[in-house]
């Protein structure tokens, strides 16, 4: 939170700064200015440039200026699919109030419905942009804040389709209460450090709900990803905190809500896993802790494999799910205590809320299904109970050391 009043604090002293010296300049069909590009050209640092309802087809259209850019009832800006609409070059500008629409797609260059590149403290909030190809694009930016935004695609194909929200090499951004949907990712973030994604929608993305590589020190919280081709992959990053998110029906053949790949140092809590192939696939996950997360009717709730070190899974809940956890390995380098499991089936003597014996949640059917795939058809027979069973007595096949050796009897509120 600290984090998030420094970078408001930041932008709106500069922002407010020139204003005290502003002009007001009014754009409009039957106005002395009637174009956006001569609205901007007159303009001068701290002007407050006001566009009137109507449709705007003008090209590219540069801002140079220390500006306050707003429409009224969402003016129309209108790239006739053969423009990006809005480039931003100059440092704290607000965008705010437009229905920016029809990019088009392009192979060569990344354009955008808004594009900010290499400037600092920018705000762009309360726009529509609606078949933008890439919806608001940030390249080496700092301190800028993007919120409120609804960012609808079209896409149909990764190749052709770019992200509603993209983020390069950047840090200290704010990208909140935005609705991004129906394109390749719907948000991407490479190489953004010391940043805040909270409240976001991501929902029906060819690709990912929220991608992100080689980016460290960030937080995401309550954001929901939804009906995505796979909700979530983090890779190759330090020190994120996963704070009460929501992965929802990221379903297909190998979709999961949140893939972990290399990162390490970490908090993933008080999320809600719900109906996703895979709840969280992790492969070189390490220092993690997962605590107070529900996982309900997933295919697996958690494949865990071995490369993964030193995370502890704490008072989280299982429940409804296929599988409750699956691992490629022997052995168990993780800790898993005091999580509720709705398999278990054990008692408790002492009435201290703890299981009295310990719960192995990786059945050998899991295993089973890890090496040779099609065996998924034999999940609700007798022959399966019995091994499951079995292997639950006298463990041969699954890691000995695998255990919840404190199960919650009760769920966790």
């Amino acid at each position: 939170m600290t984090r998030y009043m420094s970078i408001l604090l930041i932008g709106c002293f500069v922002l407010s700064a020139p204003l005290s010296m502003a002009d007001t300049l009014t754009i409009c069909q039957t106005c002395p200015v009637k174009t956006i590009k001569q609205g901007l050209d007159k303009s001068k640092d701290g002007d407050v440039v006001i566009v009137k309802p109507g449709f705007y087809q003008e090209g590219n259209l540069n801002i140079t200026k220390q500006i306050t850019f707003l429409g009224e009832d969402f003016p129309v800006i209108d790239g006739n699919n053969n423009n990006e609409v809005l480039t931003i070059n100059a440092d704290s500008v607000v965008v705010r109030g437009f229905l920016i629409q029809n990019v088009g797609t392009n192979y060569l260059e990344d354009r955008a419905g808004i594009n900010i590149n290499e400037r600092d403290y920018c705000i762009i909030e309360n726009n529509k942009l609606i078949n933008t190809f890439f919806g608001i694009y940030l390249k080496n930016v700092s301190d800028c804040i993007v919120r409120d935004n609804l960012i609808q695609g079209k896409a149909i194909e990764e190749i052709s389709s770019g992200n509603a929200i993209h983020a390069w090499k950047s840090k200290n951004l704010i990208i909140e209460n935005n609705l991004a949907e129906k394109h390749r990712d719907g948000i991407y973030l490479e190489f953004v450090d010391n940043s805040v994604i909270s409240g976001n929608t991501s929902r029906d993305n060819l690709r990912y709900g929220l991608h992100f590589m080689f980016s460290n020190h960030d937080q995401y919280r309550e954001n929901i990803f939804l009906n995505n081709g796979a909700g979530v992959a983090v890779m190759f990053s330090r020190n994120i905190e996963m704070i009460q998110n929501r992965f929802e029906k990221n379903w297909g053949a190998s979709s999961y809500g949140l893939l972990l790949k290399e990162i390490y140092d970490g908090k993933i809590e008080h999320n809600t896993f719900l109906s996703n192939t895979i709840g969280i696939y992790a492969e070189g996950a390490n220092r993690l802790n997962f605590n107070y997360n529900d996982f309900e009717k997933n295919g697996w709730a958690l494949k865990i494999l071995g490369s993964c070190m030193d995370n502890k899974f704490e008072y989280n809940n299982f429940i409804s799910n296929t599988f409750d956890l699956s691992t490629n390995s022997s052995r168990n380098y993780n800790e898993y205590i005091h999580n509720y499991w709705g398999d278990y089936t054990g008692y408790d003597l002492d009435k201290d809320g703890f299981g009295d014996v310990p719960y192995r949640p990786v059945k050998l059917f899991s295993y089973i299904v890890s090496k040779v795939d099609p065996s998924i058809i034999l999940l609700r027979s007798l022959f399966i109970d019995i091994l499951n069973f079995a292997e639950k007595v006298t463990p041969v096949f699954t890691p000995e050391s695998l255990k919840d050796v404190e199960p919650l009897m009760k769920p966790v509120k």
